[in-house]
């Protein structure tokens, strides 16, 4: 039985609360923190177990095996590093930080204490999005030549009222950082690394920091074209997360509303996985789909099997620099080349 504390209490940490009671039979939720009390304590009425409103109190007190971070983007290295350091294994939602450095110290704080680190990534885990990576492993496309994410969501003015923290460089980003990077991470993971990326980016809409729209065009080092085109200003609500994939020999579009929906599936000869795509099909409650069950299957295995996790702090990074390389080729109107020649913090 693994013992798991959570801290950040907030719209995310509720997938991972469903998890815990899900998996009862693994994991044993013993505590959580959040700096603001009153949601530290509703789960401290459910749960019956200690809440804190300092995350150093809690990894003193507390013996747990692994911590999982749902605070804001910004805060994941610093809350990583204290578990590290404390020999705890850490999960942080995405993304695992908003600059190289930041991502950097975490990733050797875990090292250097012999921790795993996973980097939540769930819509790998989406059935569709699985078939889709077998079909790419099989080398069914041939040649791929285009490879598209779309992130068409709507999120209100009042979605970044509810904290100061949304929207901001120094925690957050904005729409490429915080909704379109799981998308990020699924192109890089699909099709390889990048070798360029162009891009454009606004605020047109909503009063925050970073950009509310955004519209991307990578190229790849195996020679595919991507684009990434993301809104959170979509009427009137959430209606496309998608990655559509065209090759010589095939042309596979995952949609819905988080990639949960396989609308288009041709390739040029027959697999016995064409027989599984309608069952891969399925209703999500929400944006955040039903990947967080399967990837902390993953991550008890990883650990107690000691085994290379799904995606890890490395993995995490990668998305990372993309997304970073993506501003700033929005900020300079310049072609950017990867990997970045130095650690560059949003500003």
């Amino acid at each position: 039985m693994l013992k798991i504390g959570l801290v950040g209490c907030g719209r995310i940490a509720k997938k991972h609360f469903e998890v815990f009671d899900s998996l009862k039979d693994k994991i044993q939720l013993v505590c959580v923190c959040d700096i603001i009390e009153e949601k530290a304590k509703e789960y401290f009425d459910k749960y019956n177990i200690p809440y804190y409103t300092d995350l150093n109190k809690m990894l003193n007190n507390e013996k747990i095996d692994i911590l999982s971070i749902c605070t804001p983007s910004g805060m994941h290295p610093k809350h990583g590093i204290a578990a590290a350091q404390k020999g705890i294994h850490v999960i942080t939602e995405k993304p695992m930080a908003i600059e190289l450095k930041g991502a950097d110290n975490l990733i050797s704080a875990c090292d250097e204490n012999g921790v795993k680190l996973f980097v939540v990534k769930q819509n790998r885990l989406n059935p569709g999005i699985k078939l889709l990576k077998n079909a790419i492993l099989k080398k069914r496309f041939g040649k791929i030549f285009l490879a598209n994410a779309t992130v068409f969501w709507q999120r209100p003015q009042e979605y970044y009222d509810m904290a100061d923290w949304r929207g901001t460089w120094a925690l957050d980003g904005g729409s490429f950082m915080n909704q379109a990077s799981h998308y990020i991470d699924l192109l890089v993971w699909l099709i390889g690394p990048v070798k360029y990326v162009n891009a454009e980016t606004a605020t047109f809409k909503r009063s925050i920091e970073a950009e509310d729209t955004g519209a991307a065009i990578l190229r790849f080092k195996n020679d595919a074209i991507g684009i990434i085109q993301v809104t959170m200003l979509t009427y009137p609500k959430n209606i496309e997360g998608s990655i559509t994939i065209l090759g010589e020999n095939g042309t596979v579009k995952i949609g819905g509303t988080a990639v949960n929906q396989i609308e288009k599936w041709n390739f040029d000869k027959y697999d016995d996985d064409d027989r599984l795509i309608n069952n891969a099909n399925y209703q999500p409650s929400n944006v955040y789909g039903i990947g967080h069950y399967e990837y902390y299957i993953d991550v008890i295995s990883s650990i107690e099997n000691n085994k290379a996790p799904l995606t890890d702090g490395r993995s995490g990074r990668k998305v990372l620099e993309l997304i970073l390389a993506i501003y700033e080729a929005a900020g300079t109107g310049k072609k950017v080349f990867l990997p970045l020649k130095k650690s560059k913090v949003i500003e």
